[in-house]
């Protein structure tokens, strides 16, 4: 094999060394054996199986953790991750055989330093410790050497990167158009006019009106699509009248969970472990003293809080250090404790006190718990039967006569949503169903199943207009009131705009003043800071906001520059710097490719398949 090989796995290491500790913990690695060793390459530098797979797998999960659900495969297909992350990974092979070629590289001393900064492989002290680090790289597939000949490539990559993008900068105009943009300040005040303004009330429509109204909006008189079924279904909750319930048996599921009805007193506590019994004494003096805080002592050891947080514990858990820790106030710091990790102080964040709900007590909701398991497991043991009757020719109005299966009929549309229709199964079900397919058992999220019967299908259709009659002139109404309304603050902005005061229109007046682009005002329409900061609106300029049932006679009474603050300030270099990264990394992305076209790119799609069905 090439020398390259195992190049992609740089993917793990430079960059995003931090995510490949979040991965340890959280997702796991893939280990992809066999002949198939890599999904492609660029030149001679191979990218293997597992660092795609561990790389695919990092991305998928990192988009789960922002959309908060979980993602197949197929689903991150559609999306582009897969193409994304091959993308990232071919363009660090291309640098990767770029740094070769040049003959860049770095010492022993720089990996060193490298490897020791990575705080997933450091103990509880907060330094390195050769067990975490071994036991993280086994979790990857990767051992010590592989690991590190990959830092020296990361770090020998980053040198040609920082050839590539030194003296890219941003003009400092960028970041003061920036911020006069989103720092503008306006004063602004508003008359805002309602229904009641409208001289005449509600309008009343002619029989004309109405027609045109119906024939002008067909869309919102269409009803629509309707599927009739016809569908048998079996619920736990329809057989958990019928289970019967022994009090031994009631009994032992209280026991087998008696950790959910009995608690003992537990604490919210963190713990810092020092190296020494004088350090741990020294912090423990500062602490006294009140010349540092628990937090600056977790800090000042190169830790988050998140390291030293225990969670809530209770007092065994603590091991000798309970009853000490179990005798603090809260918010409290211990003397120093010593631990199986060393010298330590504790402090208790919060007390979670002890419970206890007695058998009689959770006796109703444990009778409801055993129930309904045991009328899924009775559902269960009738699935074989009900599909042995389906497949024989039985019809579902024979099973619901022979069996314990209910039957029901149900002209379903999309706002269903009782009863069966709020299961996610029969409604995907009964989506795909055609006429004619034969009934199959179906099971649902609680434990039920159900089979169903597509017997017809009424197509959407356009209501008659007698039928809809109310609709449409409650549609027409508001319309045309809005359109009256609208017709007036126009002409009380022209008023307005003739020098006419706001207070002078006889409406209800709100003030506000030096607003920006970044305020909310939860009183106004949606859509009002858009508008009222309209570029074209110059200071004693007016404009109209409509949302329902009112207009809003906005007046610029002031337009002011951003304040000259440290929060503006910071906020201009800041996109300064945003920019000028996205053009440091415009320039590498063009210099891969390059490099890309240059060497060659070969997919293996029989591999990136491969992977793809074997992950999740």
């Amino acid at each position: 094999m090439a020398s390259g090989n195992g190049t992609g796995k740089k993917m793990v290491v430079w960059g995003v060394l931090g995510l490949l500790i979040v991965a340890l913990g959280g997702f796991g690695t893939a280990n992809f054996g066999g002949s198939v060793s890599s999904v492609g390459s660029v030149g001679d530098r191979e990218i293997d199986v597992n660092t795609y797979a561990n790389a695919l797998t990092g991305e998928i999960s990192r988009f789960e953790q922002q959309i908060g659900q979980q993602m197949s495969v197929e689903q991150a297909s559609q999306i582009g991750i897969p193409a994304r992350v091959l993308n990232q990974l071919f363009n660090q092979a291309a640098l990767d055989g770029e740094t070769a070629r040049l003959g860049l590289s770095v010492g022993d001393a720089a990996v060193r330093r490298q490897l020791l900064s990575i705080q997933g492989f450091q103990g509880l002290d907060g330094n390195f410790d050769s067990e975490t680090y071994k036991a993280a790289l086994n979790r990857i597939g990767e051992n010590p050497t592989k690991f590190e000949q990959g830092l020296r490539e990361d770090l020998s990559r980053t040198l040609l990167q920082g050839a590539l993008t030194t003296g890219i900068t941003m003009p400092a105009v960028y970041g003061d158009v920036v911020v006069e943009w989103i720092g503008e300040r306006r004063t602004v005040s508003v008359a805002i006019m309602g229904t009641n303004a409208l001289s005449l009330g509600t309008p009343i429509p002619t029989e004309a009106d109405i027609t045109a109204q119906y024939e002008a909006t067909p869309k919102a008189y269409t009803s629509a699509e309707t599927r009739d079924v016809t569908y048998v279904w079996l619920t736990p909750e329809m057989l958990a009248d019928e289970v019967d319930l022994d009090e031994a048996s009631l009994r032992e599921l209280y026991d087998e969970n008696i950790s959910q009805f009995v608690q003992a007193e537990r604490r919210l506590v963190e713990r810092l472990v020092f190296g020494t019994e004088e350090d741990a004494a020294a912090a423990a003096a500062r602490l006294t003293s009140g010349e540092t805080t628990y937090e600056d002592e977790i800090t000042a050891r190169g830790l988050e809080l998140i390291d030293a947080d225990m969670g809530d514990v209770a007092i065994d858990d603590l091991g000798n250090a309970g009853d000490a820790v179990f005798a603090l106030d809260l918010h409290a710091v211990s003397d120093v404790i010593e631990t199986d990790l060393g010298p330590a102080l504790f402090r208790v964040n919060g007390v979670l006190e002890a419970s206890e709900i007695s058998f009689e007590d959770a006796r109703a909701d444990l009778s409801i718990e055993m129930a309904a398991d045991a009328a899924r497991r009775d559902i269960a043991d009738m699935i074989e039967d009900f599909d042995d009757l389906l497949a024989s020719g039985a019809t579902l109005e024979e099973l619901a006569s022979e069996t314990r299966l209910e039957q029901g009929q149900l002209a379903w549309a999309p706002n269903a949503e009782d009863g069966i229709a709020s299961y996610s199964a029969f409604v995907n079900a009964v989506q795909s169903a055609e006429v004619g397919d034969f009934p199959e058992i179906i099971e649902l999220s609680d434990g039920g199943i159900f089979a169903l019967r597509l017997d017809s299908i009424t197509p959407a259709a356009l209501s008659p207009l007698d039928d809809v009659r109310d609709q449409v002139i409650a549609d027409w109404e508001a319309a045309e009131t809005a359109r009256q309304m609208l017709v007036n603050a126009q002409s009380l902005e022209s008023q307005v705009a003739a020098g006419t005061p706001l207070s002078e229109l006889g409406l209800p007046i709100e003030n506000f003043e030096t607003i920006t682009r970044q305020d909310y005002i939860s009183t106004m329409p949606e859509g009002f800071i858009d508008a009222v900061f309209e570029p074209s609106l110059a200071k004693g300029a007016t404009t109209l906001i409509q949302d329902d049932g009112r207009v809003v006679i906005a007046h610029i009474d002031a337009v002011m520059p951003p304040e000259a603050t440290e929060d503006n300030a910071a906020i201009a270099d800041g996109y300064i710097t945003t920019a000028a990264q996205g053009a440091a990394q415009d320039v590498v992305n063009a210099f891969s490719n390059a490099l890309r076209t240059r060497e060659g790119v070969s997919i293996n799609q029989t591999a990136v398949n491969a992977v793809h069905a074997q992950l999740p």
